[in-house]
């Protein structure tokens, strides 16, 4: 009886080839070889891989450039005040004591000056204001803050337009006894203290106790006759007539303030320019047990 051959079944045999497309279930090769071609789910999964590894890497970047745009407007708004609003500053010296405390080893003021006062008004007496060594007189004895590295300097002043440096000038601050076109002067033998206008002032800002102590701890060099506190708190003076747009400024603390007493031979007579004025005192920040406003008190009234 003759043999019965089977058909040939090209599905029984994959010599070293892959299987036709469809012919397995999973689309791979019984021998484990990945097929040549794709399915349309194939493709749809490896566009989603894609598009998630572009999103993270689109998350990264958009991240970044958020971070980048906080600083840059935080630096700006930050600008911005220090430029036209206001500025902080340290009292490092008794000379408004006890309105602004500022010494060796004791917790000196941190104030607040108001830029936009004077950009709308002048300085009126009473004031109590920062302003930058108008002459060499005021400025004899101040030393930079900068450093002698050309480039650290450079840091330095970009560092100072956001507050994080202190500007490159000798700023002070004083309080304006007079302003442009008045005349203030003091005798001691009159006994009624500064005039402005001919008029005495009243001055309730000066502790008069604080006075009595550095007469009693400095003696002659203060004193008056039989060691008295002076009536002037300091050195005759005057008549000084305020050129305009000038104002003639005084410590609170008198008898230890290098203020235009003691620089009338400078070009200005001692007075402040309004323009090197750099703003109006309007608040303590620290230390929190005197944070407050500080006020103005008009002494010619």
């Amino acid at each position: 009886m003759a043999d019965t051959q089977r058909p040939r079944d090209d599905r029984d045999v994959y010599p070293g080839g892959d299987a036709p497309h469809g012919d397995t279930p999973d689309g791979d090769a019984p021998d484990g070889g990945r097929r040549p071609w794709r399915l349309k789910s194939d493709g749809d999964d490896d566009r989603g891989n894609a598009r998630d590894s572009k999103k993270r890497k689109s998350g990264s970047g958009s991240l970044l450039r958020e971070v980048a745009i906080i600083v840059g407007c935080v630096l700006l708004l930050t600008w911005v005040l220090q430029t036209f609003i206001g500025r902080q500053y340290v009292i490092p010296s008794e000379s408004m004591e006890s309105t602004l405390i500022g010494c060796t080893g004791c917790t000196n003021d941190r104030i607040v000056i108001d830029k936009l006062t004077y950009r709308f008004g002048d300085p009126q007496p009473g004031d109590v204001v920062v302003f930058k060594g108008p002459s060499e007189s005021w400025n004899g004895s101040w030393v930079s803050p900068r450093s002698t590295n050309p480039v650290m300097h450079k840091v330095q002043d970009a560092l100072s337009w956001f507050g994080f440096a202190p500007p490159d000038e000798n700023n002070l601050v004083k309080r304006v006894i007079a302003t442009g076109g008045q005349t203030v002067e003091c005798r001691n033998d009159e006994g009624v203290g500064v005039k402005v206008d001919g008029r005495p002032l009243r001055e309730p800002y000066i502790d008069m106790k604080l006075q009595e102590e550095t007469v009693a701890a400095f003696g002659p060099g203060v004193a008056g006759p039989g060691n008295q506190v002076p009536s002037c708190l300091g050195p005759d003076f005057g008549p000084i007539k305020v050129p305009e747009g000038n104002v003639w400024v005084m410590g609170d603390n008198r008898l230890n303030s290098q203020d235009s007493r003691y620089h009338v031979d400078d070009q200005y007579q001692g007075t402040v320019p309004v323009g090197d004025i750099r703003g109006k005192v309007r608040t303590i920040i620290y230390p929190f047990s005197r944070i407050g406003g500080v006020g103005s008190f008009n002494p010619q009234q």
